[in-house]
């Protein structure tokens, strides 16, 4: 395909996403079956350009003057492809039929421009509007950093699974990538995220992979399995295990002793866990039938560990799922911290005294972290918070790094622009001894 049949098919996709309200990864999908002549380039291509617009929607519609799809994808192709704006012009006037239709002077004036001076902070950092105030409090001055950086492409990170090989050995497996070790997790990998129409490398088909080497997860979630402090012989639990991510990696972290239950309310979330587990070499981890109350309450306070990865609005995960930006309204906020409340209750009644709950979400939003800490100390008195340092000595190498919300409560917010790892959000809740 010509470059000018890349626009169009970009401004196609993103039509769809307005007009059908579905997943991008739907829409491209869909798109890509019924046009069987885009070759893997080109489809990679026009995922890249309309995932990239999707990151910086509010920027560019605010440069252009217009957010229809078109106006989107004219403003974004010099960054998402590396074309110049006159090369975006050319595209469309070269005769070619699947082109759009050629760029107007006032398009070019508002691809070759920048943001006015005093634009709001929140289109600046590319936040839903509405959810200004949440984010002032989160970052205060530093939004527009914290936005632009949760605007780029994401990495792809790797958690060395220790069960099986070491760093050094998966390092060495895929120097054709060019990994680094990350600067936080002693068992992660970083492969950073490919430049302009590039694509990024399929790191599942490798052959290591295969082997059960290593497994796909965000550094961030690494440490907070990792701050789960899960050793040898201990009791865990994960409640909310979803896929498994975190369970593999306490596994590793326990030398495949002690056990670890994992359960979720959702038994198709926990449908990938039986692949993983076994490729990984996992041994000491039971599967709980996804949504069995009954037999979750049976077990009762016998945990040393309670690991609540909670459901949450996904505002940490913006980089990789852009579109879930725009789609999140008041409601699923409201919803979600409602679930949140309920799993964090459900954890108190299982976790054993000396023991802990890590509530864990990948979010920045303070209604779901912070907030829901408070409201659950208040609610349980039995319970503290652990300073999070301490916990980060115990359990990680080198000095904690400071919480990107400013915080001294002990908790730990992760964010791309203050520790190039995905939004998560990290709390260590000690059940006193003898309560």
């Amino acid at each position: 395909m010509r470059a000018g049949g890349r626009l169009r098919a970009a401004i196609e996709v993103l039509e769809a996403i307005e007009r059908e309200h579905r997943p991008a990864s739907t829409a491209l999908a869909d798109w890509g079956r019924t046009h069987r002549f885009a070759g893997s380039g080109d489809r990679a291509a026009i995922g890249t350009l309309v995932f990239d617009v999707l990151r910086r929607r509010r920027s560019l519609a605010a440069r252009m003057g217009s957010d229809t799809p078109r106006a989107l994808v004219l403003a974004g192709a010099s960054r998402s492809l590396g074309m110049q704006p006159e090369e975006i012009a050319a595209a469309t006037k070269v005769g070619d039929v699947h082109a759009p239709d050629p760029v107007t002077d006032v398009e070019a004036q508002g691809m070759a421009s920048e943001l006015a001076p005093g634009t709001d902070d929140d289109i600046r950092a590319d936040f839903p509007g509405w959810l200004r105030p949440s984010l002032v409090r989160a970052f205060g001055s530093r939004l527009v950093a914290e936005g632009e950086a949760m605007a780029e492409r994401a990495p792809i990170d790797l958690r060395v699974n220790l069960l099986k090989a070491d760093r050094d050995r998966v390092l060495r497996a895929l120097a054709r990538h060019n990994p680094v070790p990350t600067p936080l997790s002693p068992v992660g990998i970083r492969i950073a995220p490919p430049a302009g129409a590039q694509r990024a490398p399929h790191v599942e088909a490798d052959a290591a992979h295969g082997k059960g080497w290593f497994e796909v997860q965000d550094e961030g979630s690494q440490i907070a399995a990792a701050l789960t402090c899960a050793g040898p012989r201990q009791q865990v639990l994960d409640l909310c295990a979803g896929a498994g991510g975190k369970t593999l990696a306490m596994a590793a972290a326990m030398q495949n002793t002690g056990q670890i239950y994992a359960y979720d309310a959702d038994r198709r979330q926990l449908r990938p866990i039986f692949e993983r587990l076994q490729r990984a070499g996992a041994r000491n981890v039971q599967v709980m039938d996804g949504g069995d109350k009954e037999a979750l309450t049976a077990l009762g306070a016998r945990f040393d560990v309670v690991l609540v990865d909670a459901p949450c609005t996904g505002s940490g995960t913006w980089r990789r799922r852009p579109d879930s930006k725009w789609r999140l309204k008041p409601e699923a906020l409201v919803q979600r911290i409602a679930d949140q409340d309920a799993v964090l209750s459900q954890a108190a009644d299982l976790v054993k005294p000396g023991g802990r709950i890590v509530y864990v979400t990948c979010s920045i939003l303070p209604e779901e972290n912070g907030d829901r800490v408070a409201e659950f100390i208040a609610a349980h008195p039995g319970f503290a918070v652990q300073p999070i340092a301490d916990v980060w000595r115990q359990c990680l190498p080198g000095e904690p790094p400071a919480s990107a919300d400013g915080l001294t409560s002990g908790t730990l917010q992760l964010t791309p622009a203050s520790h190039g790892t995905d939004g998560f959000f990290l709390s260590v809740l000690v059940r006193t001894a003898g309560t």
